[in-house]
C-alpha cells in the first residue's frame, strides 16, 4: 500500500498543473489517470501520417508580459514550438458570407473593425479599452477579497450580453464581436461578463498555435512532475474515495465503479470493492474531474449530505462539441495562419439552447501548422456545438459499439459541416464530397468526450456559470471533506488560461496563497 502527500485524480491540464506546483514545493505527489495517456483534452491521436488534437487548438496572451506567458513560463512551457498566428487577422468571422478579421493589439483590433463599422468607432474603442483593463487586472484575483463584495460587484455578477447591448448599438457588430466565442457557451441568460471578457481579451493580445499538438503540454508537465520526485500513473482509475475519522484517507484504484447513468451522472449507493483493487493513501486529495463524478467516488460519508450531492448533480452543464478531424492531401489546401468561424445565421447568441433547425449552422475551423515548413496544411478540424438530444439514442452505448446508425449520423453531420465552411477554404471542396482535398475524416461526438473524459453529457466547457446565481454555479476548490479539493474547468473559469489560474487557487488550499504564487 503506497502513501503520498497528495493524490491527484485525473491528468487533465488542471491536474497536471497542480501536480507541478505541489511537487515543485517539495510534496510527494501521485497523479492517477484512468486513460492510456495523460492530458485529458490536451491529448492527440495519430492516424497514418496525421496527428490530430482532441480539444486544444490555440491559446491567447502568450507574448512576453502577457498573462498566459507569465503562467506558462512558471510551468516551463515556453520552450515548446509555439507559432504566432497572423497578427492582422488571427481570427476570421464569417456571417452571412461576409468576412470580418480580428487583429492583435487592442488599438489595431478596434481600428481594423472600424473600417467596416465606421459609425461604431467610439463603441469599439470603448470595448477594446474595457478588455484591456480586464487583462491588466487579471492577477488581482489572487488577492483576498470579501466574498460578498466579489459576488455582488465583480464582473462575474454582470451579464456579458447586457454589456455588449449597452456598449455597441449595431446588432451586426455585436454578433461579430461575439463570433469568435465558440470557445465558450454564448448564453444570453447566464454568461458572466468576466468570462466573456477574459477569454476574448487574451486572444486579442496575441494568438498562438502549437506545432505538433497539445500533448506536448501534457508531456512536459508530466516530465517535470517526475523530475520533482512525483509520480504520474496511467491506467489507474480511481473507483472509490474512502472516508474515515472525518477526512478522506485513501483512494481505491481499479476497483468496482459506481453505477453510471447514460448521461454520465453517477449513483451514490455503496459499491463493493474488488479484491484486486489497490489502496493508495495520502494526506490530501485533488479531483481534476467533474464535481459530480468526484462526489460519486465517495459512496459512504458522514460529511457529505444528500442536499449537497443533489445541488452539485442538479447544476446545468454547457453543451458538447462535435469534431470532424480531416486529413488533407498534400499540397491541396494552403495553410491559413488563422481560425475561421462560420455562421449561417446572424444571431450567434442563439446556440446555447437546442433547436433542431440550428444544428450544423455554425462552425469553428482550425488548421494545424505545418511541421515541415510547407505552405500547405495536412490537417484541419471543424467543430460545431452538439446537444445531448442529438446523441441520446446512443447514450447507453460504449466506444466502438454504437452501431451503424450512429456512424451514419456522424457522417451526415460531418458532411453538413464541410458544406457549411467549404466555400471559405480555397481548394477544400470544388466538386463533390469527399473528393478533392479530403483524404480521410475522423469524427468524435459528445459521447466520445463523455466516455474519455468522464464529463456528464460530454460538456465542452464544464458547468454553466450564471451571473445571477454565482453562489451556486461558481464552485470553490473546497468540499465538505476537509482534505479533498477540486480543480479544473468546472470551478471558475474554463480554457487554458482559466484552468491555469484555477490550479493556483486549488494549490493555495494546501500551501497557502502567498506560498503558491510566490515564484509566479
Amino acid at each position: 500500500m503506497a502513501k503520498y502527500d497528495v493524490v491527484i485524480i485525473g491528468s487533465g491540464l488542471g491536474g497536471l498543473q497542480c501536480g507541478y506546483i505541489l511537487s515543485k514545493h517539495g510534496l510527494n505527489v501521485c497523479v492517477l489517470e484512468k486513460g492510456e495517456q495523460p492530458g485529458g483534452c490536451l491529448q492527440t491521436f495519430r492516424r497514418g501520417k496525421h496527428t490530430f488534437d482532441t480539444g486544444f487548438h490555440y491559446v491567447g496572451g502568450l507574448d512576453d508580459g502577457q498573462p498566459l506567458h507569465r503562467l506558462f513560463a512558471y510551468f516551463g512551457l515556453m520552450d515548446l514550438p509555439w507559432r504566432r498566428m497572423d497578427e492582422d487577422g488571427f481570427d476570421e468571422v464569417v456571417i452571412d458570407n461576409k468576412s470580418y478579421l480580428f487583429a492583435n493589439g487592442y488599438d489595431r483590433f478596434a481600428e481594423t473593425l472600424s473600417r467596416q463599422f465606421p459609425h461604431q468607432r467610439q463603441g469599439l474603442k470603448k470595448y477594446a479599452d474595457f478588455l484591456h483593463n480586464v487583462s491588466n487586472h487579471i492577477f488581482n484575483s489572487f488577492e483576498k477579497k470579501a466574498e460578498e463584495d466579489f459576488y455582488g460587484t465583480s464582473l462575474f455578477a454582470k451579464s456579458a450580453y447586457d454589456y455588449l447591448a449597452s456598449t455597441i448599438d449595431d446588432p451586426l457588430l455585436r454578433n461579430v464581436l461575439s463570433g469568435t466565442s465558440l470557445k465558450m457557451e454564448l448564453n444570453p441568460k447566464t454568461l458572466p461578463l468576466y468570462i466573456f471578457a477574459q477569454i476574448n481579451s487574451s486572444f486579442i493580445q496575441s494568438a498562438w498555435r502549437l506545432k505538433g499538438g497539445g500533448s506536448q503540454i501534457a508531456g512536459s508537465l508530466t516530465k517535470s512532475i517526475e523530475r520533482n520526485g512525483g509520480t504520474v500513473r496511467m491506467k489507474a482509475e480511481v473507483t472509490r474515495l474512502i472516508e474515515a475519522a472525518g477526512r478522506i484517507v485513501a483512494a481505491e484504484v481499479n476497483g468496482a465503479l459506481p453505477a453510471v447513468s447514460a448521461a454520465g451522472s453517477t449513483a451514490c449507493e455503496p459499491v463493493a470493492s474488488k479484491s484486486c483493487a489497490e489502496r493508495i493513501e495520502a494526506d490530501y486529495f485533488i479531483a481534476d474531474t467533474h464535481p459530480a463524478i468526484a462526489l460519486s467516488l465517495i459512496t459512504e460519508s458522514k460529511l457529505i449530505r444528500n442536499i449537497y450531492r443533489k445541488r452539485i448533480h442538479n447544476l446545468e452543464n454547457t453543451f458538447g462539441m462535435f469534431t470532424a478531424n480531416i486529413a488533407l492531401k498534400e499540397d491541396a489546401v494552403p495553410y491559413p495562419n488563422r481560425n475561421i468561424y462560420v455562421y449561417k445565421n446572424a444571431d450567434v447568441w442563439r446556440y446555447a439552447d437546442y433547436r433542431p433547425e440550428q444544428v450544423n449552422t455554425c462552425a469553428l475551423v482550425s488548421f494545424q501548422a505545418p511541421e515541415d515548413g510547407s505552405p500547405c496544411t495536412r490537417n484541419m478540424d471543424i467543430l460545431t456545438p452538439m446537444y445531448w438530444p442529438e446523441v441520446e439514442p446512443w447514450a447507453g452505448t460504449t466506444v466502438g459499439r454504437r452501431g451503424n446508425d450512429y456512424q451514419s449520423y456522424k457522417k451526415q453531420k460531418a458532411e453538413a459541416c464541410i458544406n457549411l465552411v467549404s466555400k471559405h477554404i480555397p481548394g477544400l471542396k470544388d466538386v463533390s464530397y469527399p473528393e478533392d482535398a479530403i483524404e480521410k475524416i475522423y469524427t468524435s461526438t459528445s459521447l466520445s468526450y463523455r466516455d474519455y473524459t468522464g464529463t456528464p453529457c460530454g460538456s465542452a466547457y464544464g458547468l454553466r456559470k450564471n451571473y445571477e446565481q454565482l453562489l451556486t454555479t461558481l464552485l470553490s476548490p473546497r468540499t465538505p471533506e476537509p482534505n479533498l479539493f477540486l480543480t479544473g474547468q468546472n470551478l471558475n473559469l474554463h480554457g487554458v488560461l482559466g484552468v491555469s489560474m484555477t490550479s493556483f487557487f486549488t494549490c493555495a488550499e494546501i500551501l497557502g496563497m502567498d506560498t503558491a504564487i510566490r515564484e509566479l
